[in-house]
């Protein structure tokens, strides 16, 4: 080979070395999002399910409803049951209405008689025998009290049941908790759920993690709410760069991740930090690379 050629390879050498280290970015990792996994509360036939991934689904949103059948049946046995006790409430209450009209009558009775007395018009056997009939209705009147009292506990006891019953109905609805698209369904309609049974995952995308590693050099540079440059393919040889702000930084080094295959970069020890980036478009996807400049 000639030297000319033994130049021109060796300089084309630098050039692309010092290209590429100029396009090194600081750190590199993928973008992740806080992902949810909604479960069912209740057990049962689930009579409808409208959840397809790639939906996208609002806060307090129904997407299904677990039978309820039994669960409706028992609230109107529970519903009958306030209804007979209310039905011995007002027994009681109207038998505690005769027993004070007739203690009036007595009381009046025995103030009569009492006055009578006075005038030796009345007996002392008259006057106990009053006093006697006075104290009969009181102590009937206290009872009914208990009574009502006993009964007032069983309504509310009942009133308790019923409020169990109708939680219970409310978790048969699925209701969606968070804003967000879906990315996985786990059942179908008219299939026979359990509580607990994972329905489906769903992830706001709207805003994005990238989660990358930096070294201890590096961490000094990096504060929390800093702006950065996040680089993306946009295709097979361009970048295309967006605006990102650096939201959590590890407290603690960690070893690099073991996708990392030499034994020396498997021990050198490094901080993962989380970088937000708006995701309006819908361009930045799970598990997608990215790189950052701080």
């Amino acid at each position: 080979m000639e030297l000319k050629q033994i130049i021109g390879l060796i300089g084309l050498g630098v050039l692309l070395l010092s290209c590429n280290t100029g396009d090194i970015s600081d750190a590199y990792g993928q973008f992740e999002a806080d992902k949810t996994t909604i479960s069912s509360e209740a057990s049962g036939i689930l009579k409808s399910f409208e959840v397809k991934e790639g939906m996208k689904l609002e806060t307090g949103q129904k997407v299904g409803q677990v039978d309820t059948t039994q669960l409706s049946l028992r609230k109107e046995e529970l519903m009958a049951s306030v209804r007979s006790i209310r039905t011995n409430i007002d027994k009681l209450t109207a038998q505690a209405g005769v027993y004070k009209e007739q203690l009036k009558t007595e009381e009046q009775d025995l103030d009569r008689l009492i006055s009578l007395k006075r005038n030796n018009a009345a007996t002392q056997q008259q006057i106990d025998h009053a006093k006697g009939q006075v104290n009969v209705l009181q102590k009937q009147i206290a009872s009914v009290e208990v009574q009502k009292q006993s009964v007032y506990a069983e309504l509310e006891a009942m009133r308790t049941r019923i409020s169990q019953v109708e939680d219970q109905l409310q978790k048969a609805q699925i209701i969606n908790p968070v804003e967000g698209m879906v990315l996985s369904s786990f059942a179908e309609p008219n299939e026979l759920v359990s509580a607990g049974k994972p329905l489906y995952e769903i992830a706001n995308l709207e805003e994005m993690e990238l989660r990358v590693y930096i070294s201890g050099a590096q961490l000094p540079n990096i504060t929390l709410g800093q702006n950065v440059e996040v680089l993306i393919d946009k295709d097979a040889a361009v970048n295309e760069a967006l605006k990102g702000t650096v939201s959590w930084i590890a407290s603690e080094a960690e070893f690099t991740p073991r996708m990392i295959q030499t034994k020396e970069e498997r021990v050198t020890q490094v901080y993962a930090v989380k970088v937000r980036v708006p995701n309006p478009d819908g361009k930045l996807k799970i598990g997608m690379p990215g790189e950052v400049n701080f």
